[in-house]
């Protein structure tokens, strides 16, 4: 099977934290401003976390390496 490509644009646009979430900037913030309330442009400067199913989504389809991968426990046995 070929390798899958991840697409441009969800490079630019979404970033996966170093537990497995995905973070996105908000929208609505780049012009009319003056018709938007304060309260509005200062949440809109935040970065927000992508609900469970939408980041589901994101990794599957648009960025499959982006996932974190799953570190192995191995425990040591004791000798006794």
């Amino acid at each position: 099977m070929p390798k899958l490509k991840t697409k441009s644009s969800a490079k630019r646009r979404f970033s996966v934290t170093s537990r497995g979430k995905v973070k996105a900037s908000s929208a609505y913030k780049r012009h009319m401003l003056q018709n938007k309330s304060k309260k509005m442009k200062r949440q809109a400067r935040n970065t927000k976390f992508l609900c469970d199913p939408d980041a589901r989504i994101v990794l599957r389809n648009f960025m499959p390496y982006a996932r974190k991968r799953k570190k192995l426990n191995i425990k040591k046995q004791e000798v006794a």
